[in-house]
């Protein structure tokens, strides 16, 4: 297909620039499944605290439990500036990284992010600096950042010097807003290496959470670290022709059972965001039977896919001509989200990564199995 066919037109108020307080109060589109053809369907407006009277006792909700690590360094070489935005580890020491100024750095060049203290350091702080050099350059331009330090080092050297990768729509001083490290990061994070936050995650709370197994929903996670090129556009003319960027996606044995049993009784596997669903989606056989999982994955769902693992996907509003409003037309038909979302701009939904939500009922699945 053409990636013109999935352009919208999006006002720039529309995008969010913090997320709603508390997390739960965001508001929340349900698209129901459209019984006929055409480009009609339900749409309801509710709130994210509606989420369990919406779905039902049995159903089965899947989480990314990935942690968002403080990925974005701003940094020197010589008299330059040099910022980077880590997206691809490689190994206990080195990441891939998109680097701003990355036409000045060659194989070899050292980027101090931190220079030594000729002082005493402060209590718990180092006297050591932060460095990486450049060990390599991709003919696209990205760099592979080979650091002083490894593992467990490095973490705390990012958390002490790094800054929260927001996507580029979301403008920060440099150097970030403290308050981003809480607010984009779910509260399921607990494995770290992604750069960016499952987003559909950072709407729940522990109030929530009590709410939905009150209900009778239940909750599994699993693991896909998120990476930069998700903010990539989209660049070619035809879908056929884009490359997907790959990420890490781990599914345990017993995850994969709890979802089997829960399909096999009758209950519906909600995907909480794109990141769970792909996960899903790579672990499943054509039954729709998943297994344990881990491994990269680049798979790229655009209308035509043929759905296997999940019933009903909870994601944000995402941006025109990206590979997540192509996913999400694949589930829902193209028709059916550009109407619901043209339905979301006109209400005054928030977009985006702190922006509002979405539920979508596959519109293959007819009434037996979905009807919201």
């Amino acid at each position: 297909m053409r990636v013109d066919d999935f352009d919208f037109d999006l006002p720039r108020e529309r995008i969010a620039d913090h997320p709603a307080e508390p997390r739960d109060a965001s508001r929340l589109l349900v698209i129901g499944a459209e019984p006929g053809r055409g480009s009609g369907a339900r749409f309801t407006d509710r709130r994210i605290s509606d989420l369990p009277g919406l779905l039902r006792p049995g159903d089965l909700m899947v989480f990314n439990d990935t942690r968002v690590i403080p990925a974005r360094l701003v940094g020197r070489r010589g008299a330059a500036t040099i910022e980077v935005t880590l997206h691809q580890a490689v190994g206990q020491d080195a990441w891939w990284a998109f680097a701003r100024g990355a036409r000045r750095l060659r194989p070899g060049d050292r980027v101090v992010f931190a220079e030594p203290s000729t002082s005493p350091p402060p209590l718990h702080s180092s006297s050591e600096g932060f460095a990486a050099t450049v060990a390599e350059k991709s003919e696209e331009g990205q760099i592979l950042l080979r650091f002083d330090r490894a593992g467990a080092a490095l973490r705390a050297a990012l958390d002490r010097y790094g800054s929260m990768p927001l996507p580029p729509y979301i403008k920060r001083p440099r150097g970030g807003d403290p308050q981003d490290r809480t607010t984009y990061q779910t509260i399921f994070a607990a494995k770290d290496g992604a750069v960016a936050a499952p987003t559909a995650g950072l709407h729940f709370t522990d109030r929530l959470l009590a709410a939905l197994d009150a209900a009778g929903i239940g909750r599994v996670t699993v693991t896909l670290h998120v990476g930069a090129g998700t903010f990539l556009p989209v660049k070619a003319e035809d879908t056929r022709d884009h490359r997907m960027h790959s990420e890490t996606a781990f599914l345990t044995d017993e995850t994969a059972a709890r979802i089997n049993r829960v399909r096999a009784a009758g209950g519906r596997i909600v995907a909480v965001g794109t990141t769970s669903l792909r996960t899903l989606e790579s672990a499943a056989d054509e039954s729709g039977r998943v297994a344990a999982f881990s491994g990269d994955t680049d798979l790229f769902v655009t209308p035509g896919y043929r759905f296997k693992a999940i019933d009903l996907l909870l994601t944000n509003f995402h941006l025109p001509r990206s590979t997540l409003f192509m996913l999400v037309s694949a589930l829902a038909g193209l028709d059916r989200m550009k109407a619901a979302y043209a339905h979301a701009i006109e209400a005054g939904y928030r977009f985006f990564s702190y922006g509002d939500a979405c539920l979508i009922e596959r519109s293959d699945l007819g009434s037996a199995r979905g009807a919201l």
